[in-house]
């Protein structure tokens, strides 16, 4: 388990408790400035809360050394820079840093990840040559190539088309299937509706509401955090926000 206990970051995050359980997919939803990307960056270890604290499976994040952590979860920022024109193998490999294993071993994960967001026929381009869908496909080869238990991603689903929105999402799916645990920040209601399994809502840097998706994205809690006359259509796991 992954969890916030009484985060607050000033300005940002205020007295927010959420448990982040593995084996499913936990969206975290709300409006621009809800404070979505600061919760993320600090269960990533990577914001220090000015109260509270993050552990992971019991243990307080800031007991963990740096490696250990970048071992055990796998973070993949709103907007990530890259200061050298990489390959989009090199750049995948770059998730193998954490670990000591031997070159030939993470050759083979990396191409395993590679083939797995369709990039295979790219590993070979530098990143200057791709489009955004492409590039940002690239940069979550890193994070998976890390094998972390915990894949931390926010708004992973931005930038890729259709066809490829719905491929990464089953292999999120795959992923929690397997044991581990999946964090995105998403915009898209219907897409956290329709393929999460748990749902926490910020709201102005509180917890709004969280749990099942059908509890957490209410009508309800939709016109009251995002002033929204809205309504679900559809049947379960195939639902259409009107408003």
């Amino acid at each position: 388990m992954l969890e916030a206990l009484g985060l607050g970051v000033r300005g940002r995050l205020n007295n927010v408790t959420a448990q982040l359980r593995s084996g499913r997919v936990t969206a975290i939803c709300g409006p621009n400035g809800a404070g979505k990307s600061t919760l993320v960056g600090a269960l990533a270890g990577l914001i220090a809360p000015a109260s509270g604290t993050v552990t992971l499976a019991s243990q307080p994040l800031t007991d963990l050394t740096p490696q250990e952590r970048a071992r055990r979860i796998g973070y993949l920022p709103q907007s990530a820079e890259v200061a050298w024109n990489l390959s989009v193998r090199t750049l995948a490999a770059l998730g193998r840093l954490p670990h000591r294993t031997p070159a030939a071993q993470d050759a083979d994960i990396v191409d395993e990840v590679l083939g797995t967001l369709g990039l295979s026929a790219l590993a070979d381009r530098p990143l200057s040559t791709l489009s955004g869908g492409e590039r940002a496909r690239a940069l979550l080869a890193r994070v998976l190539a890390t094998q972390p238990q915990w894949i931390l991603a926010d708004e992973p689903l931005a930038a890729l088309d259709l066809a490829h929105q719905r491929g990464l999402i089953r292999h999120f799916r795959k992923l929690a299937q397997d044991g581990r645990g999946v964090v995105l920040v998403v915009h898209d209601l219907a897409l956290a509706m329709n393929h999460a399994d748990h749902v926490v809502v910020l709201d102005r840097g509180g917890i709004a509401a969280q749990g099942a998706p059908q509890a957490a994205l209410s009508e309800e809690v939709i016109a009251r955090v995002w002033n929204l006359d809205a309504r679900w259509l559809g049947d379960p796991g195939h639902r259409a926000l009107a408003f």
